[in-house]
């Protein structure tokens, strides 16, 4: 059984991964509320190459309804105003000479309907990449059990283990899902 325990060990990390990229995609939904995880993963190209707008500026969200990005090199300001009005935040920069303010507008019931179905969306992604790693561990073990290296019951205890994995991993991701909807629905 210690090799099927290691197979799931080496892919922990995987499923870590996917958890933190989830929680990551989710931040850029936009809720009523100003946080610079809005905007801060936004891809601008300067400089003969595409950066996010975190590593451009410093983000701060001075009020709740607004942001205030200020790049530390000026002549990127009209790339991270080009760059903010292309993505589908829906958001209109105003600029002044040195830095850029996003004022966030109040959600309409039909935006928050529109980002709902998105996290949905971005949920149901999320559970599938699970599953994926899941069918790649079960495939593995099937080989193990016909290669002689593990017993049918040690199969069969790691599928369930892997099942319990795979509920605690989803019951994260429902957690964060139900605390991200409350935001949009406030």
């Amino acid at each position: 059984m210690a090799n099927i325990k290691d197979l799931i060990n080496q892919k922990k990390p995987s499923f870590d991964g996917v958890l933190e990229f989830y929680k990551t995609d989710i931040a850029s939904i936009r809720t009523g509320r100003a946080t610079p995880a809005l905007v801060e993963d936004i891809a601008v190209e300067v400089y003969g190459q595409r950066m996010t707008i975190k590593e451009l500026a410093t983000i701060t969200a001075p009020e709740p309804r607004s942001l205030l990005i200020q790049p530390w090199d000026k002549g990127v300001v009209a790339a991270i105003e080009g760059a903010i009005r292309k993505s589908e935040l829906g958001l209109s920069p105003v600029v002044d000479s040195q830095s850029i303010r996003l004022n966030i507008p109040s959600l309409t019931e039909e935006r928050r309907k529109e980002f709902i179905k998105l996290l949905k969306q971005k949920t149901e992604e999320s559970r599938v990449k699970f599953r994926r790693i899941r069918e790649e561990i079960w495939h593995k073990a099937q080989i193990m059990e016909q290669a002689h290296e593990i017993n049918e019951d040690d199969k069969f205890k790691a599928k369930d283990d892997l099942q319990k994995l795979i509920d605690d991993y989803n019951k994260k991701i429902e957690e964060l899902e139900k605390k991200k909807e409350q935001e949009l629905l406030t």
